[in-house]
C-alpha cells in the first residue's frame, strides 16, 4: 500500500493490463468521466465486467463524491448476486481510496487494485467505454439540463450499449448477447 497526494492508501496494481477474463466476475474496472450540461457537471461513474465488457454498475451525480463510486459499487454487486474475491479495478482517484469505498470492498471480499500513477493505459477498457459514449451517444449534443442527461445516459447503457451494441471483444456479439450465449 502506497500513499498519493489525497493522503489515502492506494491498492497495488493486480490487473497490470491484463483485460482478459475466461468468465463472469473474475476481473471489474471502474472510473468516472465527467458529463457538461448547462446547469454544471454531471459525473458517471461505472463498473464493467472485463469478461464481456457489460456496464454491470453504475451511478450519476451532480458531485464526485466516493458515494458516487460506492452507488456504482453497489449496483454491479446486486446485479452479480454478490459475488466474492473478483479484482475490482479503477484509478487512484480520492473517491477510489476513500475509507467509504475500500470498507465496501472489504464488506464483500472484493480485491482493490489501482492503477499506475498516472498510466491511463492501465484502465483503458473503461477509458473505451467513456469514448464509445462520447462519440456515439453524447456527440456534441447540448443538454439544457442534468436530468436530461441522465435519461439520455440511462438509456445508451441500459438500451443500446449492454443490448445491442456490438463489440469487437465479444466476437461481434453484444455484452449481453455474449453473456447469454456463453452462460446458457
Amino acid at each position: 500500500v502506497s500513499y498519493r497526494a489525497h493522503g489515502l492508501p492506494v491498492s497495488e496494481n493486480l490487473l497490470e493490463q491484463d483485460f482478459y477474463a475466461s468468465g463472469p466476475n473474475q476481473k471489474w474496472a471502474g472510473d468516472i468521466t465527467y458529463l457538461r450540461t448547462d446547469e454544471g457537471w454531471l459525473y458517471l461513474a461505472v463498473v464493467i465486467d472485463l469478461w464481456s465488457r457489460a456496464v454491470i454498475g453504475w451511478s450519476m451525480s451532480p458531485r464526485m463524491t466516493a458515494q458516487l463510486a460506492c452507488d456504482a459499487l453497489q449496483m454491479a454487486l446486486w446485479r452479480r448476486k454478490r459475488p466474492r474475491n473478483v479484482i475490482v479495478h479503477t484509478d487512484r482517484g480520492g473517491q477510489y481510496c476513500s475509507a467509504d469505498y475500500q470498507a465496501q470492498l472489504k464488506r464483500h471480499n472484493l480485491r482493490g487494485s489501482m492503477s499506475a500513477k498516472g498510466c491511463c493505459y492501465d484502465n483503458a477498457c473503461v477509458e473505451s467505454f467513456f469514448h464509445s459514449l462520447k462519440v456515439e451517444c453524447i456527440h456534441g449534443e447540448h443538454f439544457i439540463s442534468r436530468e436530461i442527461m441522465r435519461a439520455t445516459v440511462f438509456n445508451y447503457i441500459e438500451c443500446d450499449y449492454n443490448r445491442w451494441r456490438r463489440h469487437s471483444w465479444c466476437g461481434g456479439l453484444s455484452p449481453e448477447q455474449f453473456e447469454n450465449k456463453n452462460l446458457a
